[in-house]
């Protein structure tokens, strides 16, 4: 019987000596993918070589998007483009398809309406002053004839109450800034009514 108990003790002890060392292994190796999930998720940009799970909810989150602020599929290319839909009255500035900025934008009256179609920024002027309504247009991008996205201090303070002269105005003066100091000469403007 002493030797069935011995043995018995035995047993268990390497029971529990085998448990500790699975529950040792099993922890040394989550360890890293907690870490790893952990960083994940306080880093900014995505790195390049993303579980299938990531990629995914990225491009859902992008899918989204375009759908909420109902972004014509001419904007979604490669490179800039400042893509402008007058009926959600958006300026979504969108770069390789995905969208990266959103405006609250203005469009010409019945009288001066803004055109729509596909143009480039033909012009970039900061400071420009109209030599027509000698107005201020700060952060001007040029993209047909007279017309052009820039920031309006009418536009922050009466809103929508009033109207352009064929531009799309911007009220948001940081985030025209932003974008103005992003794009180029060339870049693509689509505007629309979607």
């Amino acid at each position: 019987m002493g030797i069935l108990r011995k043995f018995g003790a035995t047993l268990t002890a390497a029971a529990f000596v085998g448990v500790g060392a699975l529950s040792a292994t099993t922890t040394a190796e989550a360890a890293p993918q907690v870490a790893t999930s952990a960083q994940k998720s306080t880093t900014a940009p995505a790195p390049v070589g993303l579980p299938p799970r990531a990629a995914t909810a990225k491009a859902t989150s992008t899918s989204k998007l375009i759908a909420k602020y109902r972004i014509d599929s001419r904007c979604i290319t490669k490179g800039r483009v400042l893509c402008i839909n007058k009926k959600t009255r958006k300026l979504v500035y969108m770069v390789n398809g995905k969208p990266v900025q959103v405006l609250d934008v203005r469009f010409g009256s019945s009288k001066t309406p803004t055109r729509n179609g596909v143009f480039r920024v033909y012009r970039k002027s900061k400071n420009h002053v109209s030599s027509l309504y000698h107005t201020k247009m700060p952060y001007a991008m040029f993209f047909s004839g007279g017309q052009a996205v820039h920031y309006s201090s009418d536009f922050k303070a009466r809103g929508y109450n009033g109207a352009s002269h064929g531009c799309a105005n911007v009220r948001d003066k940081k985030k025209i800034a932003w974008i103005f100091a992003r794009v180029k000469v060339g870049d693509r403007v689509v505007v629309y009514s979607k």
